[in-house]
């Protein structure tokens, strides 16, 4: 139910944005997600579907780029992509890493007319 508020935001920024500009038609909205956002793109599309009616972001597409995650090691500084399986550094075994990429979430570019 979060992609209700997130996608509340994606208009409201693409709105203020586009009327800075004095747009009349927002056409593209591109977002950036990262993959432990835990935003799921169906969901995003389908209250922008209703939320959008009315405003001149009204058939605006959203383009949807994933961010792979990457993590770097507290101990070793390794950067490396986790599997499915673990989060430990493959370099040094620890189990002491951070998340440097993969939780974005924001509106990269509005296209409008």
């Amino acid at each position: 139910m979060h992609e209700l508020s997130i996608t509340q935001s994606i208009l409201d920024i693409s709105l203020k944005h586009a009327e800075a500009a004095n747009a009349a038609r927002i056409v593209n909205i591109h977002l950036v997600i990262g993959k432990f956002s835990s935003v799921v793109d169906d969901s995003v599309q389908f209250y922008w579907d209703m939320i959008a009616d009315g405003t001149i972001a009204k058939g605006a597409l959203l383009h949807f780029t994933r961010v792979p995650a990457e993590l770097t090691c507290r101990d070793c500084g390794f950067v490396f992509e986790p599997d499915d399986t673990t989060f430990e550094c493959p370099h040094c075994l620890s189990p002491r890493v951070k998340i440097s990429k993969g939780e974005e979430l924001r509106v990269e570019s509005i296209d409008v007319e």
